[in-house]
């Protein structure tokens, strides 16, 4: 290693014992984001060397499961998976090991090979990032948060955009622990929506019940709207005002 990269968490990582200096970027990212909570179960994706898992463990101390392509040296309660997080047969395998309930947290500090085209890397990173994105959609509980690295660049916006179709709160944040050369960013990603039904959207619903509010309420599928001024029985033309992880509010198009 460079001996400019052996800077004060490489030490500090060395000396309490993290396989990485990433662990305390994970940490920083949990003191202001509170993103696993004690019992969490958390998915690390791209953990090798394990780095975060050691910190998710100690963060959660709930289940914690690592997928890379490389095998990760055993961790004291932590469970991996050697494979593609891409892989469909992966993905089941992961699934079998969160269960039904689904993660509370799936985290990525993953990054590609890097060319030195700065270009290729960013482009590459995004899809990387893109890919973590697609699987957290796929695990994730509703309500549950998301953690991902990227490299800024000009395609960063879009993925940003697309993480805020997906979450509630959307930030991102540059801990201490990153390298001040290093053009990493992490992109957090809080209460998970876990519906197609989005802000602006349209509907033709009837009035099933009034809520304790005073509200009407509505399905949606199984997805619970809340109408503002409507009646039991009442056949109205709605449009999604604001989406969160288990309901959404609605109001009547005039």
């Amino acid at each position: 290693m460079a001996r400019n990269q052996k800077d004060y968490f490489y030490y500090k990582a060395k000396d309490e014992g993290y396989r990485s200096r990433a662990a305390y970027k994970l940490q920083q990212i949990n003191k202001k984001h509170n993103v696993i909570k004690p019992g969490d179960s958390v998915v690390d994706l791209g953990a090798a060397p394990g780095g975060w898992l050691q910190m998710a463990k100690e963060l959660s101390g709930g289940r914690v499961l690592g997928v890379d392509l490389q095998k990760i040296a055993p961790i004291e309660g932590v469970d991996t998976v050697k494979g593609d997080l891409t892989s469909d047969r992966i993905l089941e395998r992961i699934e079998e090991i969160v269960g039904e309930h689904g993660a509370d947290a799936v985290i990525c500090d993953a990054a590609p090979n890097l060319t030195g085209n700065w270009s290729l890397d960013h482009g590459r990173s995004i899809d990387l990032s893109q890919a973590a994105l697609g699987v957290a959609k796929r695990l994730l509980m509703p309500g549950g948060h998301f953690v991902v690295k990227v490299f800024q660049g000009d395609m960063f916006k879009e993925f940003l955009d697309e993480v805020k179709e997906n979450f509630v709160y959307v930030r991102s944040f540059t801990p201490s622990a990153s390298r001040k050369q290093s053009a990493e960013i992490y992109v957090i990603g809080k209460k998970f929506i876990s519906t197609d039904i989005k802000a602006g959207n349209e509907y033709d619903v009837e009035i099933q019940e009034i809520g304790e509010q005073g509200d009407g309420i509505t399905r949606i599928g199984d997805f619970v709207v809340f109408v503002k001024h409507a009646m039991v029985g009442q056949a109205v033309r709605v449009r999604i005002r604001e989406v969160h992880p288990n309901f959404a509010f609605a109001d009547i198009i005039e």
